[in-house]
């Protein structure tokens, strides 16, 4: 059994694009995510299959739902975004970057 870390951001590479990574998978997947400065191309909106629970740990950042809400994250906030909920990120700090723990499945 090997230890992570969360935060452990050697070996990514080059954050030229945002990263993301998956952590662990089976009936639900946990995917690590870093921004630094990453916004969801215009015009484009994520629309998935599955519920997405998100928390931020580190950084702040904002999302724009199609139906014009926003929500302002800082660190230690989540959110459960329902399926086919459209939404886009809008803006993620760069000092610091965020560092987001999305875990995707099916959440009553």
């Amino acid at each position: 059994m090997m230890i992570h870390n969360v935060f452990d951001l050697q070996n990514t590479g080059s954050l030229d694009d945002e990263l993301f990574q998956t952590l662990a998978q089976g009936s639900a997947t946990i995917e690590r995510i870093v921004s630094t400065g990453h916004s969801t191309p215009e015009g484009e909106w994520y629309d998935q299959e599955k519920d997405e629970w998100v928390i931020l740990l580190q950084g702040t950042a904002r999302i724009l739902f199609e139906n014009d809400n926003i929500i302002n994250l800082k660190s230690g906030d989540y959110i459960l975004i329902k399926a086919h909920n459209r939404h886009r990120v809008e803006y993620t700090s760069t000092t610091p970057q965020c560092v987001w723990l999305a875990i995707h499945g099916i959440f009553s």
